[in-house]
């Protein structure tokens, strides 16, 4: 035990593999990554701006579609940034308390993800089953409460999970990935992490199945209220009002289901380093691009605020 709490106090610093050794293939990530950075914060602020310019867009679907660019803005820059970093240098390390906020902030803003597109998925039964109630169900007040509850789940089990995975003695400091991840730090313990696995189990539970759950029974209710409209026109329409979602639903909830509750093998180390780069890079970028290109809406509100600057000039 003496043994564990002294390596335990050594560890003051992490030091993060990455992606790759070669000098290459990092400059090239760099480059990708870079790219894939700059579209997410271009795209998701764009977002922000448009639904808070637009009058047109002051309603529930919108709301929580500001609210997921915003998680998606502060889950990319908790890794990203440092990532660019680390590719173009020789020295990968990162202090022992960066790495906690690290972890705590990207389990926060991807916890939070999920119960936010649960909550969208009510938002979309309730538009597409309940459309001359909508503005009624769909409220202010619970347009806030569901918000709330969104985020209070996501900090409060990303909370639990980093003080769990940190509390464990440490053998080393060499962290197999490009960022302080769950999975990754928990390879670092000597003790038993039996405890640490039920756990995250049990987390990955609550915060990827149960949203799931939610999203599958109101795409059920949806899809039949659907195929109850007569005309092929209409049932495009209503459709029309989901796919966007159900596309990012799709990305996002496969890809973490993949990783966390997926089958172990030998590749899986080098696996959960491509999904993770995934979603916190790849996924924040496409969900912006995702909900302006098949959303006349939004295209339309972007065409207003350029025509407006055109006419300004």
């Amino acid at each position: 035990m003496g043994q564990e709490n002294k390596t335990q106090t050594w560890v003051s610093e992490f030091i993060l593999l990455g992606l790759s050794s070669d000098l290459e293939t990092q400059v090239f990530l760099f480059v990708l990554v870079l790219t894939m950075y700059l579209v997410t914060l271009v795209g998701n602020v764009l977002i922000l701006l448009l639904i808070r310019l637009d009058n047109r867009l002051h309603n529930p679907m919108y709301f929580f579609l500001s609210l997921l660019s915003f998680v998606d803005l502060c889950y990319t820059n908790s890794i990203a940034p440092q990532m660019l970093g680390h590719l173009l240098s020789a020295q990968r390390s990162i202090p022992f308390y960066s790495c906690v906020l690290q972890l705590y902030t990207s389990l926060a803003m991807g916890g939070s993800e999920f119960f936010l597109l649960g909550a969208m998925a009510y938002d979309r039964y309730v538009a597409v089953c309940h459309p001359l109630h909508y503005m009624v169900i769909m409220h202010g007040g619970l347009c806030l409460g569901l918000a709330a509850g969104c985020l209070v789940a996501g900090f409060t089990n990303s909370l639990m999970e980093t003080i769990i995975t940190f509390r464990l003695p440490l053998c080393h400091n060499v962290i197999n990935h490009f960022a302080c991840e769950t999975l990754a730090v928990l390879r670092l313990a000597c003790g038993d992490i039996f405890f640490n696995k039920v756990m995250v189990a049990i987390s990955g539970f609550l915060v990827i199945m149960l949203p799931c759950s939610l999203v599958l029974f109101s795409y059920g209710r949806i899809v039949t209220a659907i195929l109850q409209i007569r005309s092929a026109q209409g049932r495009s329409k209503a459709f029309g009002t989901c796919a966007s979602h159900l596309t990012v639903v799709c990305m996002c909830f496969g890809a973490t289901i993949f990783t966390y509750l997926g089958p172990r093998s030998a590749a899986s180390v080098e696996v959960e380093k491509i999904v993770a780069l995934f979603y916190a890079v790849v996924a924040p970028m496409l969900n912006p691009l995702i909900y302006s290109l098949r959303n006349k809406e939004v295209v339309s509100a972007l065409r207003k605020v350029l025509e407006k600057f055109r006419d300004e000039e």
